[in-house]
């Protein structure tokens, strides 16, 4: 799964990576939790950075308390599911990160290991997004994160990880036009591990409340 990452690159260097418009105001942040506003793409012809509520609301939900269940969707299921199907084939989005957390289980501890690209470049997660309109009438917009089998580099730390796009994927990924299921299906895979790096960080990472780079540095015993 993927419960916790960080997005610090800044908005200029996104919108150059990612390709789309908008002001979102976001500044860095190091320790994402669920249910926060994170920053997603989405394309409706043309791309559009969007803040969204993490953990989705499916549209015939009768409260947002099913979010928490929704941070992450299997890659696997997710086109069949009744919680996703919908968004899958119409409402994709990239969210982009510029590293993630999962934690190893040693005895009782779960030591927490941040993982990123190698090149240290900022890169993005399969994401299906969804509008619920509250009692109230007031649309929200919330998204969920795809996970996939691991790769032999995180299959030691966690037994699933994020789809993670590279960009000629992400590219077909937000397309409006592609609705092929079979097409969608397999460009969620895991990323070779050639390009991905990690290490044991501290467990301030476990208290949303913690910000800060010191979050993402490696363990110093």
């Amino acid at each position: 799964m993927c419960g916790r990452y960080s997005l610090y690159s800044d908005q200029p260097t996104l919108q150059h990576r990612f390709k789309f418009k908008g002001d979102t105001g976001i500044g860095p942040r190091y320790n994402i939790a669920p249910t926060q506003y994170i920053l997603t793409v989405t394309n409706n012809g043309e791309r559009r950075g969007e803040l969204m509520r993490w953990g989705l609301i499916p549209f015939w939900a009768k409260d947002m308390k099913i979010s928490r269940k929704m941070i992450n969707a299997r890659a696997e299921t997710a086109a069949t599911s009744g919680a996703f199907k919908h968004a899958f084939k119409r409402r994709r989005c990239l969210i982009p990160t510029d590293g993630f957390f999962e934690w190893r289980k040693e005895g009782r501890r779960k030591l927490p290991n941040y993982i990123f690209l190698k090149s240290h470049q900022p890169f993005a997660f399969a994401g299906l997004w969804e509008e619920w309109i509250s009692p109230t009438g007031e649309p929200i917009h919330s998204c969920t994160i795809l996970t996939t089998k691991p790769n032999s580099l995180i299959e030691p730390i966690h037994n699933r990880m994020p789809v993670i796009l590279d960009q000629e994927s992400e590219a077909l990924w937000l397309d409006p036009m592609t609705d092929n299921l079979d097409t969608l299906k397999r460009l969620l895979i895991p990323l070779p591990t050639e390009h991905m790096d990690f290490h044991e960080t501290s467990t301030l990472v476990n208290f949303p409340k913690n910000e800060g780079s010191e979050i993402i540095q490696p363990l110093v015993i």
